[in-house]
C-alpha cells in the first residue's frame, strides 16, 4: 500500500480551515495543522475532539466535506517533520514567521506552497532555506481560492465562492518531490479551482495585481480630515477617477513586466492582461456591465457587499490603515514590483504615489527620495533586501555570488 501524502496546513483562518477540511477528505492524505498564533491550536483542537470539520460549498452546486486534520499544533516539531507538502494559507505578513518555524524540519523533497503567495513569495523562500535553497520546489499561486467565513472556530465553514480558476506557479528545485506537486494539490483541492500553471513564477510578480486595494484605499482617504465617520463605506464604491488609477498602476506594472522580457527574451511577460481585462474575465458571470473597469467593478456582484476596514469607536468609525490590504499588499506587493522597476529602469510615478501614502500611514520608510533605500526595505520582498540587482538574479530568484 502507498505511503499517504503527508500534508502541513499552515495557519489558523478562514483559508486554512478550508484547505485542512479539504486535504483530509482525501484518502490518501495525512493532514497536520500548525498555527502559531496566540491559542488557536488549542482551540481548533478542542472543537473537532468529538467530531469532524463542516465546511459547506456554496453555489450552482452546493455540497460538503466532512473531515479532520490528523493534529494541530502551534509546535512545528509536532507537524512538519516528514511532510511532502507544506500549504501556507495564511496572510503574506506571516510567511516569513512561519518560514523561520518550520526552518529545521526541512527536507530536500518537500514541497512549498503559498496560497496566495504574493510577489516576492520565492525570493523569501529561498532566503530561509539555507543549504537547501537549490534543492526545494516552490509553488505559488496568485489569490486565495474562495470567499469564506468562520461559523464555528475550528468546526464549521461556509464558502460563499469558489474561483474556477487561479494561476501559479512552479519553481523546480533539483530535488524530485515524491509526489508531483501541482497534481498532488489539485486532487485535494478537487475540480474547482482548476489550477493554471504559468510559464514562469516572475508572471505572478505582475498578475496579483497587488495595487488594487491600496490604490482604493489611497483614493477614498487621501484626503480625509481625520474626523470620524458614521458608517462603513463601501469598498468598491468607487468614482472614475479611481477607476483612472487603477489604470495608470496597471500600465506601469505592465511596463516593468515588458521591460523584463525586453531584456530577457526568453521570458515573455507581452501578454499578461491589464486591470480591466482581468477583472471583466475573472468575474465574467458576475459582472453586470463590463463596458469599462469603473462599471465593471462598481457591477460585480462579488463585490457589492463589500465595506471598507474600519475600527470603530461605540458608534462611529476610522478607517483602519493598518489592515491586510496596505500591509500585506504594500510590502509583499506593491514595493517588490517598484524594487524591479528600480532594476530594469522603469518609472513608476502613480505607483509611487500610493507607496508614498501607504508607509507614511503603516509608519514605514520604503520610498526615500525616489529610491527604495529606507530602512524597512528589510521587512519586504524587495529584491533590494536580498541584494539582487540584475535581471537573472531576479528570474533565478537568488543572489549571484560567483
Amino acid at each position: 500500500m502507498a505511503k499517504p501524502l503527508k500534508v502541513c496546513v499552515c495557519g489558523g483562518g478562514k483559508s486554512a480551515h478550508v484547505m485542512a477540511a479539504l486535504a483530509a477528505g482525501n484518502s490518501d492524505a495525512e493532514v497536520n495543522v500548525l498555527t502559531l498564533y496566540k491559542d488557536e491550536a488549542k482551540t481548533w483542537s478542542k472543537a473537532i475532539e468529538k467530531g469532524k470539520m463542516l465546511v459547506t460549498f456554496k453555489g450552482d452546486k452546493p455540497f460538503e466535506v466532512k473531515s479532520k486534520p490528523n493534529i494541530i499544533s502551534k509546535d512545528p516539531k509536532e507537524v512538519v517533520p516528514e511532510s511532502d507538502v507544506v500549504i501556507f494559507a495564511v496572510t503574506a505578513q506571516a510567511h516569513e514567521e512561519y518560514l523561520q518555524a518550520i526552518s529545521k524540519h526541512l527536507h530536500k523533497k518537500m514541497v512549498i506552497v503559498g496560497l496566495p503567495g504574493l510577489p516576492g513569495f520565492e525570493y523569501l523562500c529561498k532566503n530561509n532555506f539555507g543549504e537547501l535553497t537549490d534543492q526545494i520546489t516552490v509553488m505559488s499561486f496568485d489569490i486565495s481560492p474562495w470567499i469564506s467565513t468562520v461559523v464555528e472556530y475550528g468546526k464549521s465553514v461556509e464558502v460563499t465562492r469558489t474561483a474556477k480558476s487561479i494561476k501559479g506557479s512552479i519553481l523546480r528545485g533539483k530535488a524530485i518531490p515524491r509526489k508531483p506537486a501541482l497534481m498532488s494539490l489539485q486532487t485535494m483541492l478537487g475540480h474547482d479551482p482548476a489550477l493554471l500553471q504559468v510559464r514562469h513564477f516572475s508572471e505572478l510578480l505582475f498578475t496579483t495585481y497587488t495595487f488594487f486595494n491600496p490604490v482604493i484605499m489611497y483614493c477614498k482617504w487621501k484626503d480625509w480630515d481625520g474626523k470620524v465617520v458614521d458608517s462603513e463605506p463601501l469598498f468598491y464604491d468607487i468614482d472614475e477617477d479611481t477607476a483612472t488609477m487603477l489604470e495608470n498602476c496597471s500600465k506601469e506594472y505592465q511596463n516593468v513586466a515588458h521591460a523584463i522580457t525586453a531584456k530577457k527574451p526568453s521570458v515573455d511577460l507581452t501578454e499578461i492582461p491589464d486591470i480591466f481585462n482581468w477583472v471583466v474575465e475573472f468575474y465574467k458571470s458576475e459582472i453586470e456591465d463590463g463596458s469599462s473597469l469603473l462599471s465593471a467593478i462598481t457591477t460585480n456582484k462579488v463585490y457589492k457587499d463589500v465595506k471598507h476596514i474600519m475600527t470603530k469607536a461605540r458608534r462611529s468609525f476610522n478607517p483602519d490603515f493598518q489592515c491586510r490590504y496596505l500591509t500585506d499588499d504594500i510590502p509583499n506587493g506593491m514595493v517588490v514590483v517598484r524594487g524591479v522597476a528600480e532594476i530594469v529602469g522603469i518609472e513608476t510615478p502613480n505607483c509611487d504615489t500610493v507607496i508614498t501614502w501607504g508607509q507614511e500611514k503603516l509608519k514605514k520608510k520604503y520610498l526615500v527620495d525616489g529610491k527604495l533605500t529606507g530602512p524597512d526595505v528589510k521587512e519586504t520582498r524587495a529584491p533590494q533586501r536580498f541584494g539582487f540587482s540584475s535581471v537573472d538574479e531576479l528570474l533565478n530568484g537568488r543572489k549571484d555570488d560567483s
